[in-house]
């Protein structure tokens, strides 16, 4: 099997600029280059690219998904491993998600104590902006 780039890009479902990216940073090894210099792609390239995709796709970093290539190409080391990387990712998103959670109450009492200061007139009177623009320390006014 000899693959084009737009071939590969096309069954991997990713584009010719992510497949050229990831082989600029060592993801994919280089291709193999026919006549013309055309870069070509077999079997091994198609599986190693959808896992970096579907990597991507979990939102793994690229060091993460650098760590799984590397885990997936070395037969001596333990699937723990990968294990490990996914659990450790998956803490970062519930510490991610966290945060966007107490972001989304603080805008939420944002709104609703604006809707109390607000009679929406202009702008310059405006309960979500005079709140915005209230410094931190509270002695300064």
């Amino acid at each position: 099997m000899a693959l084009r780039i737009g071939e590969l890009a096309r069954i991997t479902g990713t584009t010719t600029p992510t497949i050229r990216y990831y082989e600029a940073i060592g993801l994919l090894p280089p291709a193999h280059r026919a006549f013309g210099g055309q870069r070509t792609y077999g079997r091994d390239d198609v599986r190693k690219l959808a896992f970096i995709r579907r990597c991507r796709e979990f939102g793994f970093p690229i060091a993460q998904v650098r760590d799984l290539v590397s885990l997936m190409d070395d037969q001596e080391r333990s699937c723990r491993e990968a294990r490990t990387i996914a659990e450790a990712h998956l803490a970062n998103l519930r510490s991610k998600l966290a945060e966007i959670q107490a972001l989304e109450r603080s805008i939420l009492e944002l709104i609703e104590s604006s809707d109390r200061l607000c009679r929406y007139g202009p702008g310059a009177n405006c309960g979500v902006l005079q709140q915005l623009a209230e410094p931190e320390d509270p002695e300064w006014q």
